[in-house]
């Protein structure tokens, strides 16, 4: 009898599988496609894969990208079993259509993969939804832009979809329904190993498309996953991506413009590409021998509220005693309260929204003008440096698709003096920082490091003996400034006795303030941030002017006499150093721009009130409705960012004109 049984049935190993056998099926045949699909598509961008040096993390980290989405479309079915398994005809019906859908659906969009990665250099992705939104159109595209593959694609579909539907199908002898005792052993093993499946990590956060970028090619990355899951990944967030900045009220574009644009250190630029209306020539005043190279420090959660030069709790001797030797903001203020909204400001320029900082968004994953893309342009090396897991927050997928070509985490830090919660220690991300840099000097190529801290985070966790603790007991936010203060510290006095020290510009700035909370309709206090411009070649000064984080790229550019085009609206306070300033903050719903004689605080219901406040003594008093040109000139600040990344318009154009006299 065994010898006549058919070869369709080993997969259902009896009573192994019980309930699950069409599920167990799945996953098998799920596997065999989606690698069959990822082996063709690096076979077919050989050179481009091959190049990377990481072939075979590639396909092996492709078969845990699979599991994700097996698991995640196996799940609904998992979780009905308790319930709904002891009806056994109806059970293995609604069990075989669902697993030959899920396998269906694979089959499709592995095949629509190649065309769509032929004309966005990416697996389906967010456009890829996008598009299922004009049906009409978009047949109309595949039926005469792209005859042969839409009929080939369908085809195959059709007939992959029927084979699938006779191999899936398990002979009724084959079908057994666990007793519910068997159930209630077996059924938590099943749901924990599928939970783990689609988390396929124990670290902090599951795992997601970031995770993946395992390269500095993001085509290469996006071949790493499968396109079910990206596409799936895209919906998700999809609920972010709203045009957030309407809650606050709506302008003519034109006028958005004109307004966003009409600040005294803008008026000098030519805004030329109709495509990309802020993009521009900036030229550098700064006239090096030679472009200088930049590492940005970039301090988790380091807020003024610590800094003894700010006025903060004094846990920061380090920092105060470099204060004098370098260019000190005395009025720098975060754009949000997230780690990836100062990111998304420092690295990129780019002014908050009441959305997800577009480290996370999809439309801003490649293609987005960053100072890593900018200055790659320029002929530097780019690299991101952090301690904990680069994938966090989706900063390794960021980063990646626009113009850092180096990742360098936890897992690249050697022999760790201390690992915690959030990764490596602060000073072991300095020491594997310094060796980094001296490696990129030696080169002779210019570079640009960004160093990310971690260690001043909850739970604050970090290695004895280092500093004098400022109070009991040890694991408190105080005592984490001061240890990454510290580490910063003995950074730097090990970088002014290196040879990168006389060629590089160093900016050490916070993130955000810790635990940014207050009475207040905006807490202002627990937006302002250190910010602090040194190196060989910086003389010392001071900034009194309130200044924003989206200046920090553009003023950064200048100094280090790397003339370029980019996108960014920031100031250049090399360039306009005694203009009145401004900062643009976003808290929760709520959008404040501040200027030097007021505050003006959009509300989510479309209204906007002034309101005063007081630096000395921190208090924010409402005193009355805004007028309406008061309220226009807010709602430009903030539907710029929301208008540019909904039309992809934060980009590289190519009309960029230098103002008369400048080569």
């Amino acid at each position: 009898m065994m010898n006549n049984k058919s070869n369709k049935d080993w997969l259902s190993a009896g009573n192994v599988t019980g309930p699950y056998v069409y599920l167990f099926r799945m996953a098998v045949f799920g596997l065999i496609l989606l690698s069959v699909s990822r082996a063709g598509l690096v076979l077919w961008q050989a050179e481009r894969v091959m190049a990377t040096d990481q072939l075979v993390a590639i396909l092996l980290q492709g078969v845990r990208a699979d599991l994700i989405l097996i698991c995640l479309w196996a799940m609904p079915a998992v979780l009905l079993v308790p319930f709904l398994s002891y009806w056994r005809r109806f059970w293995f019906s609604l069990t075989f259509y669902w697993a030959w859908l899920g396998l269906a659906l694979i089959v499709f969009i592995e095949l629509a993969t190649p065309a769509f990665l032929l004309q966005f250099d990416a697996r389906p992705n967010r456009l890829f939804v996008e598009y299922l939104r004009y049906p009409k159109e978009v047949l109309s595209t595949l039926l005469f832009g792209f005859t042969g593959a839409f009929i080939g694609g369908t085809t195959l579909t059709v007939l992959f979809g029927a084979l699938l539907f006779k191999l899936l199908r398990v002979r009724d002898a084959h079908l057994t329904v666990w007793s519910w005792r068997k159930n209630l052993v077996l059924w938590p093993l099943v749901f924990l190993c599928v939970f783990m499946g689609i988390r396929s990590t124990t670290d902090h956060r599951p795992a997601n498309p970031a995770f993946f970028a395992i390269t500095g090619d993001a085509m290469v990355n996006s071949l790493v996953i499968n396109s079910g899951y990206s596409v799936l990944y895209a919906i998700y967030n999809m609920k972010h991506e709203a045009r957030s900045s309407e809650i606050y009220g709506k302008l003519p574009v034109d006028e958005m413009l004109s307004r966003s644009l009409d600040w005294p250190w803008l008026k000098g630029y030519q805004f030329a590409d109709k495509e990309f209306p802020t993009f521009h020539y900036q030229r550098a005043v700064n006239a090096p021998a030679k472009p200088l190279n930049l590492v940005i420090v970039l301090q988790e959660s380091m807020g003024a509220t610590f800094v003894g030069a700010l006025g903060g709790v004094g846990v920061t001797p380090e920092l105060d005693k470099l204060v004098d030797e370098g260019i000190w903001f005395e009025r720098l203020y975060a754009t949000g309260t997230r780690s990836v909204r100062g990111i998304e400001a420092v690295v990129a320029g780019y002014p908050p929204t009441p959305a997800q900082s577009v480290v996370k968004l999809s439309k801003s994953q490649r293609d987005f003008t960053t100072l890593a893309s900018v200055l790659k342009s320029a002929g530097y090396s780019t690299q991101f440096i952090y301690g904990g897991e680069a994938h966090f927050d989706n900063m390794r997928g960021f980063f990646t698709g626009n113009g850092f070509s180096q990742i360098v985490d936890v897992n690249q830090i050697k022999n760790p003096v201390f690992i915690g919660s959030w990764g490596a220690s602060d000073e072991d991300l300095f020491n594997t920082a310094h060796q980094q840099l001296s490696e990129l000097h030696r080169s002779g190529q210019p570079f640009f490091s960004l160093i990310f801290t971690s260690s001043n985070h909850e739970p604050f966790e970090f290695p004895d003996g280092r500093i004098d603790l400022h109070e009991q007991p040890k694991d408190v936010v105080n005592n984490a400034v001061k240890y990454a203060d510290w580490a910063m510290g003995q950074f730097f006095a090990t970088a002014k006795q290196s040879d990168y020290w006389q060629d590089t510009v160093f900016l050490v700035v916070a993130d955000h303030d810790n635990r940014v909370y207050g009475d207040n309709l905006i807490p202002v206090e627990k937006f302002q941030i250190p910010g602090l411009v040194l190196g060989g070649s910086i003389k010392p000064a001071r900034i009194s002017e309130l200044a924003s984080q989206i200046d920090l790229a553009p003023t950064l550019l200048s100094l280090m006499g790397v003339s370029s085009c980019h996108a960014m609206t920031g100031r250049d306070f090399m360039m306009d150093p005694s203009s009145p300033g401004r900062a643009i903050l976003q808290f929760e719903d709520y959008f404040a721009l501040m200027e030097p004689e007021k505050i003006t605080l959009l509300k989510p219901d479309a209204s906007a009130v002034i309101a005063n406040y007081d630096e000395a003594s921190k208090d924010l008093v409402l005193q009355r409705p805004a007028d309406e040109e008061e309220k226009r000139k807010a709602l430009a600040l903030v539907q710029l960012p929301s208008y540019l990344y909904r039309e992809h318009k934060y980009g590289h154009g190519t009309h960029c004109p230098a103002p008369t006299g400048v080569n």
